[in-house]
């Protein structure tokens, strides 16, 4: 080989290594979601219209979101768009709503002439607004979807949950088949009709809380869960006693465990089916869900969303060994917690050592889950190296926008994304500052 050969070789050999060394470089790296909110009834006066989708659209772009979640089924259960199965939302608070442009159809266009991802939420075992007796449960003669509860009080009495008037949402019973039915074929409809949608997100997949729920077709279901019939009916879950001080407990019964297990296999059984409904019609779309991050008490409401690597029971006296057998956290693309606390840090949460109570639990409670950084390092073990994405509650920081910009930081350091509930609280008190701040320093905002 001469001379001017060697060279040309070696120059080659250079040429080649800059070229993967450049190619390296310029692969994409995975962006963190950072997801922001737009409730459907809070939403709707304000962002029906093109101009203001387009406003705020292009704002959280620029401040770093990378996704926006638009909820089209609101806790009445009308729809924010014309649907074979479920009523059209036309009203709110007295004030007519016309529609004078495909609602949904705008923000995935514009979202994604953006580069936003756009996704869409449903409220799923809800029928009905308990305030103001509105929805399907009230309007479109299913009462028989509304969910039964067993209230604490000396005498056992079972009420639907439409005369809980401190309930805003009227809750349905999730193993009511022939709802079921009905809420899949929206989720069809929906991914059907918005082929570009990018995501789809369940809200409320849960019950309505622990008292619920004590219909005979849940004692017919559990029975058969079983495989025995009940003695004494509640008492062989639990009874309501009082205390010394009054207050009421529940007394478990010899199927106390079983029942929570049951719960938690009938929500992780619809998680199945709907994961299959929404693939069959788009394999490519995410599929997600929100829940509360208070695991510690969320078996109240019959959900795990734990892995099924982990086993509760070793952890908690409510689980039994087979209650891990209902984790679903495989079973979701996307998944985001709401760290609804308004301490951030563990250390200001053991100076401070508030008790918590969200809006599911029954009790108040106390451990460092309640705070974003001691929420977020428990949601590692439970989750299993399956991702997860931080919520923040905005309204919780009315009185303290400082703590928004803390809390953002911290589920962007210390989770796998952010979830922001809801841009309505960030437009109504002008958070945007505290945002962006937090947004920036916790590195969502490139220089």
């Amino acid at each position: 080989m001469n001379t001017i050969t060697k060279l040309i070789l070696s120059l080659f050999i250079v040429a080649g290594l800059f070229s993967c060394t450049k190619s390296s470089k310029s692969e994409p790296t995975e962006v963190a979601p950072k997801l922001m909110w737009i409730d459907a009834t809070a939403n709707i006066e304000r962002f029906n219209n093109k101009d203001t989708i387009d406003f705020y659209l292009e704002k959280l772009k620029d401040l770093g979101f990378t996704d926006i979640v638009v909820d089209m089924r609101p806790i009445s259960g009308h729809l924010l768009y014309e649907s074979e199965y479920a009523p059209l939302l036309t009203e709110w608070k007295g004030k007519e709503i016309i529609y004078t442009f495909d609602y949904l159809g705008y923000y995935i266009e514009k979202a994604h002439n953006l580069g936003l991802k756009a996704q869409v939420s449903l409220n799923t075992f809800v029928a009905g607004h308990n305030y103001t007796d509105e929805g399907p449960i009230y309007e479109g003669g299913k009462s028989d979807w509304a969910t039964i509860v067993y209230p604490p009080s000396e005498e056992v009495q079972f009420i639907p949950i439409t005369e809980q008037k401190n309930k805003y949402s009227a809750m349905v019973n999730p193993v009511n088949e022939e709802y079921q039915e009905y809420i899949l074929n929206i989720f069809r409809e929906i991914v059907t009709k918005y082929p570009k949608l990018d995501g789809i997100i369940l809200d409320r997949v849960r019950y309505d809380g622990f008292t619920a729920d004590f219909s005979e077709l849940s004692r017919q279901k559990f029975e058969e869960y079983l495989g025995k019939k009940l003695d004494v009916f509640p008492d062989d879950i639990y009874r309501w006693k009082k205390d010394e001080l009054g207050n009421f407990y529940p007394e478990r019964g010899q199927y106390f465990l079983q029942w929570f297990e049951w719960r938690a296999s009938v929500i992780y059984k619809f998680m199945a089916k709907a994961r299959e409904v929404i693939k069959e019609v788009n394999p490519e779309i995410t599929f997600g869900t929100y829940t509360g991050a208070w695991y510690p008490s969320y078996f109240e409401v019959g959900v795990n969303f734990a892995s099924k690597n982990y086993d509760p029971s070793v952890d908690y006296d409510w689980a039994s060994p087979q209650y891990k057998e209902y984790g679903y956290a495989e079973l979701l693309d996307l998944y985001t917690v709401g760290n609804y606390y308004t301490t951030i840090t563990i250390e200001d949460y053991q100076k401070e050592n508030p008790e918590v109570k969200n809006e599911t639990d029954m009790w108040g409670q106390k451990s460092i889950w309640y705070c974003v950084e001691g929420s977020n390092k428990n949601l590692k073990t439970i989750l299993n190296g399956n991702k997860f994405y931080g919520g923040i509650l905005a309204d919780q920081f009315y009185d303290n926008p400082e703590g928004l910009t803390e809390s953002i930081k911290m589920n962007l350091a210390t989770s796998d994304g952010l979830m922001i509930f809801d841009i309505v609280h960030i437009i109504t008190k002008d958070m945007w500052y505290y945002v962006e701040k937090g947004m920036r320093e916790g590195g969502a905002i490139s220089e």
